[in-house]
């Protein structure tokens, strides 16, 4: 939680961790992975108006973070599959918990 006596370097670190829910596409992501593996042409199907190009970028910041994992599937193809981490997991009370709230408030 970000407390009312935080340095300015604080509050900087604290807007750079939580930039992933400020983008809709990576929550998106993050929502779509919660019950399956999915590849990246079933992600851009599912998501609708995103370009590939945003898609692709989306994923690899999500790797990055370590909230998802990127995993080929086979040798003889480009087959590669995206899934939650367990760190990615650990981030899905908390959307619920986001859903729940713009439900009842906004």
């Amino acid at each position: 939680m970000v407390s009312l006596h935080t340095t300015a370097h604080d509050k900087d670190e604290f807007s750079q961790r939580i930039k992933v829910f400020g983008d809709i596409w990576m929550v998106r992501i993050i929502s779509m992975l919660a019950d399956v593996t999915q590849r990246f042409n079933e992600l851009h199907r599912s998501l609708g108006p995103v370009s590939p190009t945003v898609l692709a970028d989306r994923l690899k910041k999500l790797e990055d973070y370590g909230l998802i994992a990127r995993e080929r599937q086979t040798m003889d193809q480009l087959s590669v599959t995206y899934a939650l981490t367990d760190k990615g997991r650990a981030i899905l009370p908390l959307l619920k918990s986001i859903e729940s709230f713009t439900k009842k408030y906004l």
